[in-house]
């Protein structure tokens, strides 16, 4: 079973429904040992980092979070949700994430040239980094996906499984042992997108690659 972590922060509509389309057994919650009981967990999220880190901190979610990670169970964050297994943010200030993946959240303003919008908006493809991660066994390089964001991942070279060119290579996923995150949205990058959601579907504790 996959736990969707429901901690107010985003629709989550779009996401359980593809992991109905593909008929993998799925539940909303924020029921901590509901969360602990799961096979696979998930973290969505859009909207403010800070705002985010505190629901999930004060919530208790955190530590539990923390613990199945440690524990080997396959995690996801997508979005947002990807953002807070960083150890920072500097959206808005300085705010601390769960620490399940070296590196920190920067603006993309940073690094992008000037005449691009912000935020990313759109499809852009995916540059595998390194080894092609289990993660994307059933999809290729070059495939696109759906982005929307105006912060990205840094200093995670080491743990970056696929970048996305906007003006520069910008973090697209990243992996460390069973934690994974997609700054792009799965549910919405339509069938590479649930391509990549099965994939995590079929990962099993201790058995990622």
């Amino acid at each position: 079973m996959v736990a969707v972590i429901d901690y107010g922060v985003g629709n989550l509509f779009s996401l359980i429904s593809s992991l109905n389309n593909l008929k993998c057994e799925a539940c909303v919650t924020s029921d901590i040992s509901l969360i602990k009981k799961a096979d696979r967990i998930i973290l969505p999220g859009v909207g403010a980092f800070e705002d985010a880190a505190n629901k999930l901190f004060k919530s208790g979610i955190a530590e539990s979070l923390i613990s199945i990670a440690n524990d080997g169970i396959p995690v996801l964050g997508i979005c947002l949700g990807m953002q807070l297994l960083f150890e920072k943010s500097y959206e808005y200030g300085i705010h601390d994430g769960l620490s399940l993946i070296p590196g920190d959240v920067r603006p993309i303003s940073e690094v992008i040239p000037d005449n691009l919008k912000i935020p990313h908006m759109g499809w852009n493809s995916l540059k595998f980094v390194n080894d092609k991660h289990p993660l994307f066994k059933y999809i290729n390089e070059g495939d696109f996906v759906y982005f929307v964001h105006s912060y990205s991942a840094r200093n995670c070279n080491k743990n970056t499984i696929a970048s996305t060119e906007y003006g520069v290579d910008l973090t697209a996923s990243v992996a460390k042992d069973n934690v994974m995150g997609c700054q792009f949205h799965p549910e919405k990058s339509g069938k590479i997108g649930l391509k990549i959601l099965q994939s995590f579907c079929e990962m099993k504790r201790g058995n990622i690659c």
